[in-house]
């Protein structure tokens, strides 16, 4: 299973974080997130996040619209974040390790 990681520029300061970690925790293995980030998005700093996504396995189109939508939903019922104000960044870490020494 995949690990994800969010970046937003929402303050998380006395937020409880628990229900947004049970949400995500459903699709994912190991889940980072970071608030209060400088973070700009369309020229201006409203609400807004950067999710990355680091998987073992080949994520296809179809996955990632399925991931969109769930993070997406996620994110804008439990920290306000309009959908539009979102992006999903996938990488690929069974390609990458292809080439590796290690």
């Amino acid at each position: 299973m995949p690990c994800l990681d969010i970046s937003t520029n929402v303050n998380l300061d006395g937020f409880d974080t628990d229900s947004l970690f049970s949400d995500l925790t459903k699709a994912f293995v190991m889940i980072l997130v970071k608030g209060s980030v400088a973070l700009s998005f369309g020229g201006n700093r409203e609400p807004a996040a950067l999710a990355e996504i680091v998987a073992m396995s080949v994520i296809n189109t179809e996955m990632k619209r399925k991931l969109i939508a769930t993070i997406g939903s996620i994110l804008q019922n439990k920290l306000c974040i309009p959908r539009t104000r979102f992006v999903l960044k996938v990488f690929d870490a069974t390609v990458a390790g292809k080439n590796s020494k290690l």
